[in-house]
This record gives C-alpha cells, sequence and structure tokens, in this order.
C-alpha cells in the first residue's frame, strides 16, 4: 500500500496517540485514530473504480472489531448498504479478536468487484466465451483450528457442488473439485479469511471441450472428480492440543482416492 492509498483524517488523534507512545500516561488519549484506505479497481470491466474504505480503531482492538465504513461511486446507496451489512457479518464471523483491516481490505475488493459485475455483464462474443472446465485445487494452510472457517469450507464447499475433504489441525489441508468457476470463487472467500499462512500448493484443470493441460482428451465432469462428497477428515489426530494428524493415515487415503503424489508435494517427502 503506498502513501497515496493512505490518507490519516484525524491529526489531533494520531498526535495525541504518538504523544503517549513516547511519555506513557496514566491512562491512552480517548480520541480514535482514524484513516482511509483508497484503492482503484484493476479487473475487466471495473477498471478506475475507487473504493474507500474509513477506518477507525477502538482502544481495545484487536479484542474489538474496528469500524469500517465502505463507499464506492460505483454502487446505488441501496447496494453500498448491503456491501456494509455483507463486511459487518464478514468481520464478526472470521475476524473476531483477530488484526484484520488489510483481510477486510481484500474482501471488500473482491466483493465489489463481482457485485460490480453483476451489475454491468458484459456482452458474449464467441471469442469470449469462456469454455467450460473441470477443476482440482490443492490448498495448504499454516493450521486450521477456527470452528466458524471450518464451518465455512463445508459450507461453501456444499453451496458451490464441490467434492474433496478438508483436513484441519496443523498443517491445515483442503482439496476441493468441481466446475473451474465454483473453485476458484470458494478460493476468492476462503484466501480473504484471516490466516497465519494459506495458498494453493497445486492446482489439475481440464478443458472438457478439449484437452486437459496434460495433452489427454477432455473426459466429462463427473468422471473426472476423485471425490464423491465434500468431508472434514480426521487422521487419529494427537498432540497436546489434539492438533496433529497421522500422516500414514492421510498418505492411505490420498492413495486410495488416487492422488498420493500430492503427498510429497505437501510434505516433501514420500508416503507409504
Amino acid at each position: 500500500m503506498n502513501q497515496e492509498e493512505l490518507e490519516l483524517t484525524d491529526q489531533l488523534a494520531l498526535a495525541e496517540l504518538r504523544s503517549y507512545v513516547e511519555s506513557p500516561a496514566d491512562c491512552p488519549p480517548a480520541s480514535r485514530p482514524q484513516f482511509l484506505i483508497k484503492q482503484k479497481l484493476s479487473s475487466a470491466g471495473t477498471e478506475g473504480t475507487e473504493m474507500i474504505l474509513s477506518c477507525a480503531y477502538p482502544s481495545e482492538y484487536p479484542s474489538v472489531l474496528p469500524d469500517i465504513t465502505v463507499r464506492s461511486s460505483g454502487l446505488s446507496r441501496a447496494q453500498q448498504a448491503q456491501l456494509q451489512a455483507d463486511l459487518k457479518k464478514h468481520l464478526m464471523e472470521n475476524c473476531q479478536g483477530e488484526v484484520c483491516v488489510l483481510a477486510a481490505v481484500d474482501w471488500v475488493k473482491d466483493s465489489l468487484q463481482s457485485l460490480l459485475a453483476a451489475i454491468s455483464p458484459k456482452k458474449a462474443t464467441p471469442s469470449s466465451v469462456a469454455q467450460e472446465a473441470f477443476s482440482r485445487l490443492w490448498i495448504y494452510s499454516h493450521h486450521i483450528y477456527n470452528k466458524s472457517k471450518r464451518k465455512n469450507i463445508l459450507e461453501w464447499s456444499k453451496e458451490l457442488g464441490l467434492s474433496g475433504f478438508s483436513m484441519p489441525g496443523k498443517p491445515g489441508i483442503v482439496c476441493v473439485e468441481g466446475p473451474q468457476a465454483a473453485c476458484e470463487e470458494f478460493w476468492s472467500r476462503v484466501k480473504v479469511l484471516t490466516w497465519k499462512k494459506i495458498m494453493i500448493r497445486h492446482r489439475e484443470d481440464i478443458t472438457l471441450d478439449g484437452q486437459g493441460d496434460d495433452g489427454r482428451p477432455a473426459q466429462g465432469m463427473d468422471s473426472l472428480r476423485k471425490f464423491s462428497t465434500f468431508e472434514e477428515a480426521m487422521f487419529d489426530p494427537h498432540g497436546s492440543r489434539g492438533n496433529h494428524m497421522d500422516l500414514g493415515q492421510l498418505y492411505q487415503f490420498l492413495n486410495e482416492k488416487g492422488c498420493c503424489e500430492v503427498f510429497q508435494m505437501y510434505f516433501g517427502i514420500e508416503g507409504r
């Protein structure tokens, strides 16, 4: 984030906070630092649309959620109010007690781009119509403990018609497979939650009306699935917090599904 994207709006509060940090008094200042985050969208059809987040930190942050207000010239008043309500719900469900402003910026950007795309859909042309594709995403997280996140993963995969599994604990593993657009939507929702580390470790993409990225003829969507449903998989949890899984059992599970090669991609060792 550059200097043009961050604007401090309450210089007095900033000065009082700086004075308190340099020479702590008995009580912190009552005023709350406020600032604006300004960013422009860059996806197709939304280029140049500006979004502005007005943020204020309560003194108890991050134990107490920050006050964040969203504005965008591309939205009507009703759409802005709905986006604001959705953001508040997202923060309450996923960010309690965690540092979350940057994650909120990413969430608003993704949500705003999706909303604007729905408002002003492009007219499809033969060259712009995307070919239907199947994807399988192998997602790695430093850990998955939070019950709300685990619930989201299960609910979103069901909502989007994806199969696969999630393994909570440390590390956390999520595999989703199904229509490429649904997989991308799942990833766009998951990645903006608050994580210590999360990434797509490996992905497989196959175009259904042509050839896959390995050159093989395309197959039907369901015939490509290695999982019949989506489930949360537990493999003999152990450790002081019960947050470590038996990797041998994980390898056997992957082997039974015909995808044991990803074990080495995750852990750098061959399973047995």
